[in-house]
């Protein structure tokens, strides 16, 4: 088993649709093949599915595939209908989102598990209740982040900009992963990578690459196998905390 430095990761995003919840749940097929008891958390969803009568967040079930857990109550604990920010879905369906809620889940999975992976709503700036954003619940939770990215033109000035917030509003971003990079990128795909490593101030850690027309639980399986295989999933992995 890996030795682990760090709790978790708070996995981030420069803007919805980035795939935060394929990369989130590749890195905890990825940790549980490699001996780490790992737990995931997807504190707040919006657009929750219904099924049998219930709300569903197909993130997390996705996130606890990745694990291999089940989803329970702590793995998410608000399940909003409304596919809007997390703030205006919990107002239709007249709901309160308590970071007090999601924080004693949060140390009931700690108790559990090794190492946590909470994915976020969107990106930092997301409003989760009233003022509170979804950067306020990282630094509540007292994790570093990763910040996931896509790859394709206005991505260099987003992943710059989610960098530089978070280190204005005190929290430790740990690298970037840069998500669907394609086979054959366009000039200013290609160029993406070297200007975000070097104006970001953070190490870009991976480049991952795009898996089109899979399901989402074949992307996870197949991209686990790639980071398995990738010599830089090395760094990654020391970075977030587990050598």
């Amino acid at each position: 088993m890996d030795s682990i430095e760090a709790k978790g990761i708070f996995i981030t995003g420069t803007d919805t649709g980035v795939g935060k919840t394929v990369f989130s749940a590749a890195l905890a097929r990825l940790l549980k093949n490699r001996g780490v008891n790992v737990g995931v958390m997807k504190p707040v969803t919006s657009g929750c599915t219904e099924r049998d009568g219930r709300l569903v967040s197909e993130d997390a079930e996705l996130l606890a595939f990745g694990a291999g857990i089940a989803v329970t109550a702590d793995v998410a604990p608000y399940l909003l209908r409304e596919p809007a920010a997390p703030s205006v879905a919990a107002e239709i369906d007249q709901v309160r989102i308590e970071f007090s809620r999601i924080m004693a889940a949060y140390h009931r999975l700690r108790d559990e598990y090794e190492y946590i992976i909470v994915e976020g709503a969107g990106g930092l700036m997301v409003p989760l209740a009233g003022g509170l954003l979804v950067a306020d619940l990282a630094k509540l939770l007292s994790l570093p982040l990763l910040v996931v990215a896509r790859p394709d033109l206005g991505t260099v000035n987003h992943t710059v900009l989610t960098c530089f917030v978070a280190r204005e509003l005190g929290l430790k971003v740990k690298g970037t992963v840069i998500n669907n990079f394609p086979s054959s990128p366009d000039r200013a795909v290609a160029s993406a990578p070297h200007l975000i490593d070097s104006l970001s101030g953070v190490p870009l850690l991976s480049r991952l690459p795009a898996f089109p027309d899979l399901d989402d639980k074949s992307r996870v399986e197949i991209l686990a196998d790639w980071l398995t295989s990738e010599p830089a999933t090395r760094i990654l992995l020391r970075e977030i905390g587990i050598e």
